[in-house]
């Protein structure tokens, strides 16, 4: 039956090429904004947030110039906020309730949002087995989004979108991310790969980068380097504005009056596209690559003619991209890669790796330049935090496999955040309008 299906799609994919081809023309003609976005690249405004804020212009003499990126979370520059912690402190549960709650919480409200955080990281009881165990998958946030569907079926009031019952489930959502993350990927790994499978039992003391790492980790022991890097990690990607797709997604989907844990799978089935949270796992294959045709890394010459074929299309994988380099928003640099830096080198040195360190370094000093010369129109080009995330991620013995969901336990707290302030501020379904360009059929049926 599944072999007659394929069959029969495969003749009919040339029959819906044709029918449903839209000419280009049409989209300049009609001024539709493909992808949202206006002739520079620029996100076309839909809506307003409290939330955070994207800078990477400024105007200097009328004009518009790119400038160094900020990214500001409820009136903090996210680097400060990173900064502002102690050496090895801890910051995402702080951070996700400034997210939540619009404020920085005192130290009894941190305590307390702390604690209620680590009490919600098991799941239901027989969860795991009945679940997450039963049909595992390589695909880990497929895992994952069934399990956040299935959730529902235990909550005690799962359509009330209430802000008060919703901010309840989105906490709870946030405490359970690590769990479903590394209990996705054990099961995969035991019943796919056929590796010793240990589960533990998430320490409700520790944080959730702490817990990560305890969870995925036979031993459960980890560094305090390890646990800080990978702490600052979810910071930087906890919330990125309202346009990113995966966050669009969660207010489009919450706008029609949906519950929250359908508004959270749709934003994991958006954020799990390659080209929205797969970025990292695109620069960890070129790197692969990188290293297995270049000698040196110290040797610029070399490197350099080698990143100008993948530019070229000739090699890596004909796209003529280098991966990490670049950002939708971010021109002159991405503030999340200059706060994650000084992690980067500071987990290289621990774990021995200062050569990969050292070819990373070149291909941000190179890239830019390289790929100034092939562009028509100038544009700034910097690493973007996708750069030197799965290196970091890497360097903590994380599967591939896991990149994603790290994604997902972090931008949960934006999403969530989102999902709130899109329910108190508006109460409109989001329906843009799409014109027809349908021809009308003479023919009879």
């Amino acid at each position: 039956m599944m072999k007659q299906m394929n069959d029969y799609a495969v003749r009919k994919e040339q029959t819906c090429r044709e029918n449903d081809r839209i000419s280009p023309r049409l989209f300049e003609e009609y001024g539709v904004n493909l992808g949202l976005r206006d002739e520079n690249g620029n996100g076309v405004l839909t809506g307003l947030t409290n939330i955070s804020r994207i800078v990477s212009s400024k105007v200097e003499n009328g004009q518009k110039v790119s400038s160094d990126g900020q990214l500001w979370y409820r009136g903090y520059r996210v680097e400060d906020l990173i900064h502002g912690l102690g050496e090895y402190e801890m910051g995402f549960e702080k951070i996700a309730y400034l997210l939540l709650m619009g404020e920085m919480p005192s130290l009894e409200e941190y305590r307390e949002f702390y604690a209620l955080i680590g009490q919600n990281r098991l799941l239901p009881s027989n969860f795991t087995r009945d679940v997450i165990m039963k049909k595992p998958g390589a695909d880990i946030m497929n895992t994952m989004t069934r399990s956040i569907l299935t959730l529902a079926s235990y909550d005690e009031a799962p359509m009330d979108i209430s802000i008060s019952n919703c901010l309840r489930q989105c906490i709870q959502l946030i405490a359970r991310f690590p769990t479903l993350a590394t209990y996705s990927y054990n099961a995969y790994n035991y019943y796919v790969n056929q590796a010793s499978m240990i589960i533990h039992i998430p320490d409700s003391s520790l944080s959730t980068a702490e817990n990560l790492l305890r969870m995925l980790r036979p031993d459960c022991q980890y560094t305090k380097i390890e646990a800080k890097s990978l702490d600052t990690a979810l910071i930087l990607h906890m919330e990125h504005g309202g346009g990113n797709n995966s966050t669009f997604t969660t207010r489009v989907v919450t706008s029609s009056g949906s519950d929250t844990y359908s508004t959270i799978a749709a934003a994991m089935a958006s954020l799990k596209g390659p080209k929205h949270g797969g970025a990292n796992i695109k620069v960890m294959e070129m790197m692969a690559d990188i290293r297995a045709h270049v000698r040196d890394y110290g040797d610029k010459e070399e490197l350099s003619a080698y990143l100008s074929r993948i530019l070229d299309g000739e090699a890596f994988d004909g796209k003529k991209l280098i991966y990490g380099m670049g950002h939708a928003v971010y021109t002159k640099s991405d503030p999340r890669e200059r706060a994650f830096k000084h992690h980067v080198i500071q987990l290289a040195e621990e774990k021995g790796r200062q050569q990969d360190l050292l070819l990373y370094q070149n291909i941000e000093e190179l890239a830019p330049e390289l790929i100034a010369r092939r562009r028509r129109v100038h544009k700034d080009v910097s690493p973007n935090v996708d750069f030197y995330s799965g290196f970091v991620y890497d360097m903590l013995g994380i599967p591939q496999e896991l990149y994603t969901a790290i994604f997902a336990v972090a931008r949960i707290v934006g999403w969530s955040a989102h999902r709130i302030e899109e329910l108190i501020c508006t109460d409109k379904i989001i329906r843009p309008a799409y014109m027809s360009v349908m021809e009308a059929k003479t023919d009879s049926m």
